[in-house]
């Protein structure tokens, strides 16, 4: 049976990606693990697992509609219906399109009276799958990057993911990108459980409480991890949590062997298995796998 462990936390650098990644290594002693980085317009997983080049490159395409002049009669049904203003429609000429407008929906393929809409696409970035080996820890890494410019990020996040998706694997560990929008709800569909990661700041209260928001919505278990704790007050973050029925949580204080491990690329439990950032780690890893994984 397939299972999902979704990271994700809203506000950006609260340490999802440390927390996914560290994660990956530990679980895939006991699971065929895929790890998907799904933080397309920065992904960084590759970063800290000392990977140092991706492999296995293909483009990640979206539909972009052409216009065939020969049938096309000018009706306009085709600017009517795209709710995103992707097709202009000047008088007495054939529709002009904006490729970067588009969010290739197909309304105006399935539309056009005339089938003068032909099938083209566009290039809005890249996946890429790479096997990932430390220190006899071994897992998939699925990362997706978005085109520079390129704005359309949830038909890409979902692309990313269906290919993660069909790696043949027992748990996926998705790492979403950061907020709460429309591509961070297609990372976090299929979650069975879901980790909030929140910093004791109040740029990470009110983050946290977005996504525990969406969570909620979504009807997805989710427990929080405080990341870095120990520089600031966590008594609101403990009620945000409450309202929103969170019953565990764990926290991963503030050290220098953290950023140790950032600097040299080495997952933490793997560089200082025994400092006390690697031994929040595990907590948090005994948690996913006895309470979440094994029942």
């Amino acid at each position: 049976m397939q299972r999902q462990i979704t990271v994700t936390g809203g506000k950006g650098g609260t340490g999802k990606s440390f927390v996914a990644t560290n994660l990956a290594v530990l679980l895939s002693d006991r699971y065929a693990t895929v790890l998907a980085d799904l933080d397309l317009e920065a992904p960084n997983d590759h970063v800290l697992l000392g990977v140092k080049k991706l492999e296995n490159e293909e483009p990640i395409k979206a539909f972009l509609p052409f216009i065939d002049t020969k049938k096309c009669t000018k009706c306009g049904v085709c600017a009517k219906i795209c709710d995103t203003g992707a097709i202009l429609m000047p008088p007495n000429s054939f529709p002009v399109i904006f490729p970067r407008l588009c969010s290739g929906c197909k309304a105006c393929y399935y539309a056009c009276p005339y089938n003068a809409i032909l099938k083209g696409y566009h290039v809005l970035g890249y996946s890429y799958v790479t096997k990932v080996t430390i220190h006899n820890h071994s897992f998939t890494l699925v990362t997706g990057i978005l085109r520079e410019g390129e704005e359309h990020v949830p038909p890409a996040v979902a692309a990313t993911k269906n290919r993660a998706k069909n790696i043949d694997h027992e748990l996926m560990i998705v790492d979403t990108g950061a907020g709460t929008g429309n591509q961070i709800s297609i990372a976090l569909q299929g979650s069975d459980q879901v980790i909030a990661v929140t910093e004791a700041t109040p740029l990470g209260l009110h983050d946290l409480e977005s996504i525990l928001k969406v969570t909620s919505d979504m009807n997805l278990e989710t427990i929080v991890v405080i990341n870095r704790y120990g520089l600031g007050r966590t008594d609101k973050h403990i009620e945000t949590m409450k309202k929103y029925n969170v019953r565990t949580y764990f926290t991963i204080p503030y050290h220098v062997d953290a950023v140790e491990s950032y600097v040299k690329g080495k997952p933490i439990v793997i560089y200082k298995p025994d400092s006390i950032v690697s031994k929040s780690i595990y907590q948090i890893y005994e948690y996913i796998a006895k309470e979440v994984l094994e029942k």
